[in-house]
């Protein structure tokens, strides 16, 4: 009788296990916390697709370019006057094609007060971008565009494009491939000089 209280004794021992205590697995909760930054990283894109891209007749965005000379230019400082802004840059074949057409029509207006061609280096060395300038003798003010802040604001969806904004600081014309003659610049120039 003893052995058999002993066994029931050992018995409910074994059965009535203790208590289990929920530990927190911290590795768990860093998975979630990622999975969730991913997911509001992923949504904060999706918005910033959502908003409209520079549309003709439309106010372009405000920016400043720091020049390769150091100079800083504001889009409001050139108010009233028609600015053509292109993006380019040291490795892109295509913005070849247009380089010396930009130059020559930017001789065109030079003299002129009331015409400013913007380069804007997208995704590029400071040291490549300076080589592209002097390998087509470019000399309209041009500077990178760090951090892409430039061409964000554009949205831009490579190189080369170019948008050109009237006097009333409204985005009149832009192209979204290399031009392919001098005429055709000046054409859209010479309109938004008529205005």
């Amino acid at each position: 009788m003893e052995n058999q209280d002993q066994a029931n004794s050992s018995e409910s021992k074994v059965a009535s296990p203790p208590p289990i205590r929920k530990r927190i697995h911290w590795g768990w909760v860093a998975v979630w916390i990622g999975v969730v930054v991913l997911l509001i990283i992923v949504f904060m894109q999706l918005l910033k697709v959502q908003r409209p891209p520079a549309q003709i007749g439309r106010e372009v965005p405000e920016f400043t370019l720091t020049t390769f000379d150091g100079d800083q230019i504001s889009l409001d400082s050139l108010a009233g006057k028609v600015v053509l802004i292109n993006f380019w840059a040291s490795w892109c074949k295509p913005c070849e094609q247009e380089a010396a057409d930009l130059e020559e029509a930017w001789k065109v207006y030079q003299s002129r007060d009331d015409v400013v061609f913007l380069g804007v280096d997208w995704t590029d060395t400071e040291k490549n971008g300076l080589a592209y300038l002097d390998r087509f003798g470019i000399t309209y003010p041009n500077g990178q565009d760090l951090g892409t802040r430039i061409s964000q604001k554009f949205r831009i969806t490579g190189v080369p494009e170019t948008y050109i904004v009237g006097k009333d600081g409204k985005l009149a014309y832009f192209k979204l491939s290399p031009f392919t003659s001098l005429q055709e610049i000046t054409s859209v120039i010479d309109q938004l000089l008529q205005e």
